[in-house]
């Protein structure tokens, strides 16, 4: 019983530090916020999304393994389906805002340039998706916990 509530509290740990890193990139992408040092704190912040990306994947696969159903059961439910493809389809989206913030910061370190508004709105965009599909995670959770859906 304690390794599950461990297993859990870890994992619950991974996702809200995830939350507040994307949230801090929504938060700074700002057409009127850029400047070079925001530019300089996206990147940095973007790498420490990566991590908690990581921190959540590991704690989620932890807790199928080593969690109290067990992986036959978690593996065979439609519901961790779905949230680990909606994790794989975010962590994919996530690829063009963190090119576009390792581009402006190497041009910021370069000369000064800062990217063009039009540009950052689209990054803050694909952000912000990342950030509503990330919302339908939990729903698919909480239903998997409460054994709606389940084989």
């Amino acid at each position: 019983m304690l390794a599950e509530a461990l297993l859990a509290y870890a994992h619950l740990l991974a996702i809200l530090s995830l939350v507040v890193f994307l949230t801090s990139e929504a938060a700074l992408c700002r057409p009127e916020w850029i400047n070079a040092a925001v530019v300089r704190r996206l990147a940095r912040v973007d790498f420490i999304y990566m991590l908690t990306a990581i921190a959540v994947l590991a704690t989620g696969l932890a807790r199928t393994w080593w969690g109290a159903k067990g992986m036959g059961w978690y593996w065979s439910q439609p519901l961790l389906h779905l949230k680990v493809t909606l994790f794989v389809v975010i962590g994919l989206m996530s690829i063009r805002p963190t090119r576009a913030f390792l581009r402006w910061r190497k041009a910021v370190e370069a000369g000064g340039a800062l990217p063009p508004e039009d540009e950052v709105r689209q990054v803050r965009r694909w952000v912000m998706v990342q950030a509503h599909l990330m919302l339908l995670i939990p729903l698919a959770a909480t239903l998997l916990a409460r054994g709606v859906w389940t084989k």
